[in-house]
């Protein structure tokens, strides 16, 4: 396990959760100008090696608006709800 990396990844996400198969699942949290919130995750495998990362976007209810996954393949953003 790269210690480095995890104490990089504790320090720049300040929340995680630990998975079954060992690895972590990072996220720190972002508020807008307008009420609205960008999420970040970062999930890792147990050595630290990143193996998804992504913003989810939601609204001002808190309601999941949409999703951008970032890696392994930049999907571009995704709408979840009917874009009311």
């Amino acid at each position: 396990m790269d210690e480095h990396r995890r104490r990089q990844n504790e320090k720049k996400f300040g929340r995680w959760i630990l998975l079954s198969d060992g690895g972590r699942r990072y996220q720190y949290d972002v508020i807008g100008r307008y009420g609205w919130q960008a999420r970040y995750i970062k999930i890792v495998d147990r050595d630290e090696k990143t193996l998804q990362f992504l913003q989810e976007i939601y609204n001002e209810r808190g309601e999941l608006e949409e999703i951008h996954e970032k890696f392994p393949l930049d999907t571009g953003h995704k709408k979840v709800r009917g874009g009311e």
